[in-house]
């Protein structure tokens, strides 16, 4: 394997200038950022400057100036931009910029989404619509990449890439004497890790502090929030364990309301960050900095510097995640198995895609346990390509379960922790609810590093008007939110529609629910679709409850909420509903459906659903 000095690939600054393309990013949880850096590294193999950069990071106002842009783009929760596009998407829908403001600008549009959502790549195909209609020109239709997909998005990713190169080397032929970079030759890391010395002064203090930060906590200056309660809320028995988490948020500055959802940072377990740094040969305790390879290029702005090699392994790299794609291709160069590396080889090329996905999706093997499988691949790994080869560790969305008006300095989640059995013979953890849920008070000091952002339900402000709520399983989270904050400002018509599935073992917050409907502040259904032979789930509650329903929507103006699972839940709630509006409403099921759409549009009907 050959590897690329970065001096080889300079051209002269003309050419370099002619030859230039910006891939632009919104990504959720970095499936569109892996695949905008996918783009970035195969734009260098054809001697192009690229440049990849998250959407809000970039200036906007730029973009009248730019001549080649692909923008890689997901789609989130029900039709909405990743949090690192919202600036961009806003300012590109104002109403004044002029018609042809990006004449000069050749574009693609990659979208990737989940054909499970209603809103299907609705911000990928909204983005491409935008961009034509300020002047610019379309290289290739806009690419939908889903998730639901055999092969996952590369089914769509794969021949649009082809497709792409094939246009743009059309329009910027490679310059004479230079030929496409091989896949054998292995591209310059993004930085170089220098040691220090065992004696040099540490770094100034830890990345987190509990005391009041300047400005509020954010993603680069999380929260350390002090874990006060860590309860289970399921009987012993249950096979679900669900944790009601709080946390003291006491001088953070925070603020939040119903609705909104905290962010919470999570770590690797020590076993594994000491299995890994055996792996690699790493001396966990060593420090190093990092240096960007090519000028301009950021430092990781969550790494200290200096940083240990413990810190880099435990608070950065996602060692638990399902490897992608490029994750087998860049380690593939590192080998020296040939068997191995045909193997890695195999994984990583187009028709190798089915095999991959059975080896590595199906069961959700880790990264780590695939680097144990490739023990001579893995012990041969540069320390300084680990950035390159591993993502950073994303933080996990919660839907705030508590009102500050009836828990002031507190935050509360409802929280299930993930494990499922795969054909692997070790069950499957989630990285973050498996982490939340080690810690406990009693241990001492605990802390969590955390931040809040708006969740997408609004909840009325008028305090006459009604709200039915439907929430099964921990989709209740965020009506327990909104009730307590209506209870603590003395609104009645709280309507919630709760299901799980047996009385005894998983109805969360039975006692606080029963004491307001006791007090008139809640009308309460529920749905234990387990403790009958028939199993009775929220949908069939609100049918039964038909009349109630209607009379709440069309004679006192009352918002509908539906938070909780997206896999069937959501479309059976949905025909529920337009059920009543048939049977009591008297309406005919086009009409039915078009009402529907109408609260949808007024934001009268609002969800919230997580695959």
């Amino acid at each position: 394997m050959r590897v690329l000095a970065p001096s080889l690939m300079l051209m002269t600054p003309l050419q370099m200038a002619a030859r230039r393309l910006l891939v632009l990013f919104g990504s959720q949880t970095g499936t569109a950022q892996d695949t905008a850096e996918r783009i970035g590294r195969e734009a260098k193999r054809r001697h192009l400057q690229c440049t990849v950069e998250a959407l809000d990071s970039y200036d906007v106002a730029n973009l009248i100036s730019e001549l080649l842009v692909v923008f890689v783009c997901a789609t989130t929760g029900q039709g909405d931009p990743p949090d690192n596009m919202k600036l961009f998407w806003r300012f590109l829908f104002r109403k004044n910029l002029p018609s042809g403001a990006l004449c000069r600008l050749d574009y693609a549009v990659l979208g990737l989404g989940d054909s499970s959502y209603p809103k299907f790549n609705f911000i990928a195909k909204k983005l491409h619509k935008r961009v034509l209609q300020l002047g610019g020109n379309p290289l290739l239709p806009v690419a939908l990449g889903d998730d639901q997909h055999d092969l996952g998005p590369d089914a769509v990713i794969d021949p649009w890439l082809v497709a792409l190169w094939d246009k743009i080397l059309m329009l910027y032929p490679l310059p004479p004497g230079l030929e496409v970079i091989s896949p054998d030759v292995r591209l310059p890391p993004k930085y170089t890790l220098h040691y220090v010395a065992e004696d040099s002064p540490q770094p100034n203090g830890i990345l987190l502090q509990p005391t009041a930060p300047r400005a509020a906590p954010s993603e680069l200056c999380p929260f350390a929030a002090l874990v006060v309660s860590n309860q289970r809320l399921t009987a012993q028995s249950h096979f679900q364990d669900v944790r009601l988490i709080e946390f003291d948020v006491t001088g953070s500055g925070i603020t939040y309301s119903a609705g909104d959802v905290v962010m919470v940072q999570p770590q690797n377990c020590p076993e594994d960050v000491q299995q890994f740094c055996q792996l690699l040969r790493l001396d966990p305790d060593r420090r190093f900095v990092l240096k960007p390879t090519e000028p301009g290029t950021a430092l990781p702005a969550l790494l200290p510097q200096p940083c240990s090699i413990r810190h880099l392994v435990t608070h950065y790299l996602d060692i638990s995640c399902v490897p992608r794609r490029s994750f087998f291709q860049l380690l593939s160069c590192f080998s020296t198995s040939e068997l191995e590396r045909e193997k890695l080889q195999e994984f990583s090329s187009t028709q190798g895609q089915e095999e991959l996905y059975s080896y590595c999706n199906r069961p959700r093997r880790s990264t780590l346990e695939v680097m144990w499988d490739f023990p001579h691949t893995t012990c041969a790994i540069p320390p300084e390509y680990l950035l390159d080869l591993i993502p950073r560790i994303r933080p996990r969305a919660f839907s705030i379960a508590s009102s500050m008006l009836a828990h002031p300095d507190r935050i509360q989640i409802l929280m299930a922790v993930v494990q499922y059995k795969t054909w692997l013979s070790k069950p499957r953890r989630g990285l973050c609810s498996t982490w939340l849920a080690s810690l406990h008070p009693e241990q001492g000091d605990v802390r969590v590093p955390l931040w809040v952002k708006k969740g997408g339900l609004k909840f009325p402000s008028d305090p006459d008007t009604p709200i039915i709520m439907i929430g099964p399983g921990t989709g209740v989270a965020p009506f327990r939110a909104a009730i307590q904050e209506r209870v603590a400002q003395g609104r009645r018509g709280n309507c919630l529609f709760f299901g799980c599935r047996q009385e005894s073992k998983d109805f969360y917050c039975q006692a606080e629910w029963e004491e307001l409907v006791a007090k008139g502040f809640l009308t309460l259904f529920t749905a234990f679709s387990r403790d009958q032979e028939e199993k009775v789930y929220v949908q069939h509650r609100i049918l039964e409850n038909r009349r109630l329903v209607w009379e709440l929507l069309s004679s006192r103006n009352a918002h509908v909420y539906l938070a909780g699972n997206a896999k069937q839940m959501p479309a059976a709630v949905a025909e529920a509903l337009q059920s009543v509006l048939q049977l009591e409403g008297g309406l005919s099921p086009s009409e039915a459906e078009e009402y529907l759409a109408a609260l949808e549009r007024s934001r009268r009907f609002q969800s919230e659903t997580w695959s």
